[in-house]
C-alpha cells in the first residue's frame, strides 16, 4: 500500500470530503481537508539499500466555521498508526473565507 492510500484509507472516517494535494471542485464545501506528503527520507540502510523510510505527511482542514468544532482528524491518523508532529494555524483566507489547520503526521515503514 502506498503512503497516499494509507492517508486516504485513514481520512475514510471523517464526514468532510478529502482530496490529495489540492480540492477540485466548482465550489468549495463549508469544510474539507486535503493532504500531502512533505518527505520520505530513508532513516535505515544495509548492505548499500534503504531498508526504512520515514514518510511525513501533511493534513490541512479547511473549515469557514473557525477551528475550534474540527473533524477528528488526529484520531483518525492515529488509528491507522501514524504518529503526530507538529500543528500550525494558516493565514484566514478572505477570498474563500475558509480557517485552516495543517497537522503533520509520520509513518515508518520497512522497505524489507
Amino acid at each position: 500500500m502506498t503512503i497516499w492510500e494509507r492517508v486516504k484509507q485513514a481520512l475514510s472516517i471523517l464526514s468532510i470530503p478529502v482530496a490529495a494535494n489540492t480540492y477540485t471542485g466548482a465550489t468549495l464545501p463549508e469544510a474539507f481537508a486535503v493532504y500531502q506528503l512533505i518527505s520520505d527520507p530513508a532513516i535505515q540502510h544495509a548492505d548499500d539499500r534503504e531498508t526504512m523510510t520515514r514518510y511525513r505527511v501533511q493534513v490541512t482542514v479547511y473549515r469557514r466555521g473557525g477551528l475550534a468544532d474540527l473533524p477528528n482528524v488526529r484520531g483518525a491518523m492515529l488509528a491507522a498508526g501514524f504518529t503526530r508532529g507538529p500543528s500550525r494555524e494558516l493565514p484566514f483566507n478572505r477570498d474563500t473565507r475558509h480557517y485552516s489547520l495543517a497537522m503533520d503526521y509520520f509513518y515508518t515503514e520497512s522497505q524489507e
